[in-house]
């Protein structure tokens, strides 16, 4: 297991009762340019605890959740085992686990920038059926506001590895470069998420580079 799959083990519940969700404009665009029909098969790659597997099913839409990191898996087949259209995979981006041609639909919600290379690429080209999609969803955060400017202050003075993991995000030459071979369409949506303070903790807490609560960094940032 890669340290960007262990990144999250201890951090499970925070990120399946704190981490945004999509909004349903998303979803029902998605839904409209793909074209997806009964019987349809979208592979959510680095699925995490199924938030955006949940929006899937929830349209009728078969989802085979691959996760490689067990804690985040087991946390999405307790919470969507009740769906008879949803298969977990304990697998990678780069190695799904998935027939060849067998999905119309790959999906990567808040995930490509742990992934995003040659390898994981291959596997999509290989997994998607003869013209099948690749969707790749982000919540971005409003950078310009000054609540956001005086929470990435405080980031970057008390969690040393917010600076590290912040560099991670693709811009659009990274995006554009994954789909060389093919066309893309970037498509925007307004989405908000209203935390009170522990809740605002709480989402800090889901986040890869929060300080573990027995490190000395961890107080200053929550206090």
């Amino acid at each position: 297991m890669t340290d960007s799959t262990r990144r999250f083990s201890d951090r499970v519940e925070a990120y399946r009762k704190y981490r945004p969700g999509y909004p349903p404009a998303m979803i029902s665009t998605l839904l409209e340019k793909t074209g997806l029909d009964e019987g349809a098969v979208v592979a959510d790659v680095g699925s995490g605890t199924g938030i955006f597997s949940r929006l899937l099913l929830d349209q009728g839409i078969r989802v085979a959740a691959v996760e490689p990191n067990t804690n985040m898996r087991l946390a999405a087949e307790a919470a969507l085992s009740g769906y008879p259209l949803f298969t977990s995979i304990d697998g990678s981006a780069e190695q799904t686990g998935l027939p060849d041609d067998s999905i119309d639909l790959v999906t990567a919600a808040q995930a490509l920038h742990w992934f995003c290379n040659a390898a994981t690429k291959a596997e999509f080209q290989r997994i998607l059926k003869p013209g099948g999609r690749l969707a790749l969803i982000w919540n971005k955060r409003a950078v310009s506001e000054p609540f956001q400017q005086a929470y990435d202050a405080i980031l970057h003075e008390c969690a040393p590895e917010y600076d590290q993991v912040n560099h991670m995000n693709l811009d659009a030459d990274d995006i554009t470069g994954f789909f060389k071979t093919g066309s893309m369409e970037l498509l925007h949506f307004d989405s908000s998420q209203s935390l009170d303070f522990a809740g605002l903790i709480g989402r800090l807490k889901s986040s890869s580079y929060c300080p573990a609560e027995d490190s000395p960094q961890y107080i200053p940032l929550v206090t």
